[in-house]
């Protein structure tokens, strides 16, 4: 994980559903209309990325994450899983959706992807999915599953030879060319499987300036975290909207119209991170008890980059079963036979970048989705070629009513002599007891029904 070092404040980016001003007289922002039950949805899914980085945050170093990337893949994923299946469940309780099932998932997405790059010409939001099949193992993606991504997530799935020495590339490329540069590399080579059967991407890209800019002339270098390291540290005066409590101070800096902004948490002396998240579980953190201040306020000039594995840490959230065998995306690929065929996600990660300075805050996310084949265990061959014991019982108390061994058909004949075996081949030969007889096996034995003695 490329991160720096621990901020003592923590920056949540999210779409503001109900835009709080800046202190000036500019209009109401556009906004996203939301019916009460897609309001409960953005509250469960807010309530996701507080748990996700509890979860994953260091408590030593910088971290930034995008839940919203994450909902964005594991959405799309989610529409190869049987709807009933505890994979599927499992997923919309982690994300926050409760019992709405996929469906729910999919408009939330749809919505968030079609209108988040609206409400701002001064703020540049871009949302893309996109998903890669391997040819070369010779499985496509179901109709209905595709049909699913295309029309909720504009994803236009692309066929490619994984093995071909260049799929790499492209899916870095695409990555790189949906956030507009920053993240130059959503997989590494060690993580890139040419056996994987498909490749599920997200990118989220967000540019944003300052309603009030920083004046570049006042940043000057000052001490940070007790002295302890400096930084380029940004400083004006303005008019914001302001809380403090018990806990923490915040403020709110919004960007352009304020369609968009940034709350800004910094723990009071003796508090810390953890203290601030655990006030704001749930939707207290939307709760408007900010009012008009004039601040004067110091905030670091930072870069931060996150590259994480994100396998464990939702499984640890309540998703185990879709990184097993036991998983459900029975939905997803099938043969070119129309077999379906099941997979698991064996590899789940995120990359996301930060940038902001006096202008205004730059950052991405790249969520990328490895798919893979589900073991297929050879069917295990019971041939009763030789001696074996039997049971008959009765199930639901385990009684056994007869117990037996086979060991041949009896030979009745008594013009059958008992043939003196010396040495060979002892291959198919059992002893009275019906085992494997051995070169340095005595007495009588058996082979085929027939008598042996050595």
């Amino acid at each position: 994980m490329a991160i720096t070092r621990l901020s003592t404040i923590v920056v949540t980016l999210m779409v503001a559903v109900a835009a709080w001003g800046a202190g000036d007289d500019t209009e109401t922002p556009k906004g996203i209309t939301l019916t009460a039950d897609e309001q409960a949805l953005v509250a469960g899914n807010n309530g996701f990325a507080f748990r996700l980085f509890q979860q994953a945050r260091s408590q030593t170093e910088s971290v930034v994450l995008s839940p919203l990337s994450i909902t964005f893949a594991l959405g799309m994923m989610n529409n190869g899983a049987a709807a009933d299946s505890q994979t599927c469940r499992e997923i919309c309780q982690v994300l926050g959706f409760g019992e709405a099932g996929a469906g729910a998932i999919n408009a939330f997405c749809h919505k968030m992807l079609t209108e988040s790059g609206t409400l701002d010409e001064l703020t540049k939001v871009l949302i893309a999915n996109n998903i890669y099949v391997n040819s070369y193992l010779g499985y496509r993606l179901m109709p209905a599953f595709t049909d699913k991504v295309v029309q909720n997530y504009e994803a236009v799935p692309e066929t490619r030879d994984f093995t071909d020495g260049e799929t790499l590339n492209v899916i870095n490329k695409w990555a790189s060319d949906h956030t507009e540069g920053m993240i130059e590399e959503a997989l590494h080579p060690d993580e890139f499987d040419p056996m994987t059967i498909s490749c599920l991407l997200n990118a989220l890209y967000f540019k944003g300036e300052w309603t009030h800019k920083f004046d570049a002339q006042l940043t000057q270098e000052e001490p940070f975290n007790d002295f302890k390291t400096t930084v380029q540290m940004m400083q004006q005066e303005s008019e914001f909207y302001y809380a403090d409590n018990d806990v923490f101070q915040s403020i709110i800096l919004p960007y352009g119209n304020k369609a968009y902004q940034m709350n800004v948490y910094l723990p009071h002396e003796g508090k810390d991170i953890d203290d601030v998240l655990e006030f704001l579980k749930g939707n207290s953190w939307t709760a408007k008890n900010y009012g008009d201040r004039q601040v004067v306020i110091k905030l670091p000039r930072f870069e931060v980059t996150t590259d994480m594995r994100l396998e464990s840490v939702m499984a640890e959230l309540g998703m185990p079963t879709a990184f097993t065998d036991g998983s459900a995306f029975t939905q997803f690929c099938e043969t070119q036979d129309g077999i379906p065929h099941p997979v698991f996600i064996g590899l789940m990660k995120q990359v996301a970048k930060i940038k902001l300075d006096e202008e205004g805050t730059e950052a991405s996310a790249v969520t990328v989705i490895e798919a893979k084949e589900t073991a297929v265990m050879d069917p295990v061959k019971f041939i009763a070629n030789r001696p074996f014991l039997y049971i008959i019982s009765e199930q639901s108390t385990g009684a056994i009513f007869f117990i037996g061994q086979y060991m041949g058909e009896r030979v009745t004949s008594d013009i059958v002599p008992v043939r003196h075996h010396a040495a060979g081949d002892m291959r198919g030969c059992y002893d009275l007891q019906g085992r494997p007889a051995s070169n340095s096996s005595k007495g009588l034995l058996f082979r085929q029904g027939q008598k042996l003695m050595r």
